[in-house]
């Protein structure tokens, strides 16, 4: 049983690996060719795609998606505390200004 899980991890691994190849841009390719990264990948199906994953895809500096990722909460980003702030300072102007009509 623990064969057969193994194949079928290395075979969903081969598709995998195959499948990210072709998807990818030409210009997130690294150190070869696109094509000859596809070739290497269908000739050695376990070892061309751990050899695509580390030395020919290009990974996105923020991510797997490739966006930064932002402020996780709404008291890490800066942005949202000056506008609380900003209201905090209008608010207070505007009670100022009411006691002196």
């Amino acid at each position: 049983m623990i064969r057969v899980a193994g194949v079928l991890i290395a075979l969903a691994f081969y598709i995998y690996s195959i499948i990210d190849v072709i998807r990818s841009p030409n210009s997130q390719v690294r150190t070869l060719p696109k094509y000859v990264w596809l070739l290497i990948v269908v000739v050695l199906p376990v070892l061309g795609g751990v050899a695509w994953l580390l030395l020919g895809r290009v990974w996105p500096a923020g991510g797997i998606n490739g966006k930064k990722s932002g402020p996780s909460a709404p008291d890490d980003d800066p942005k949202f505390l000056r506008k609380l702030d900003d209201e905090v300072w209008i608010d207070k102007m505007r009670k100022r200004r009411e006691q002196n009509p």
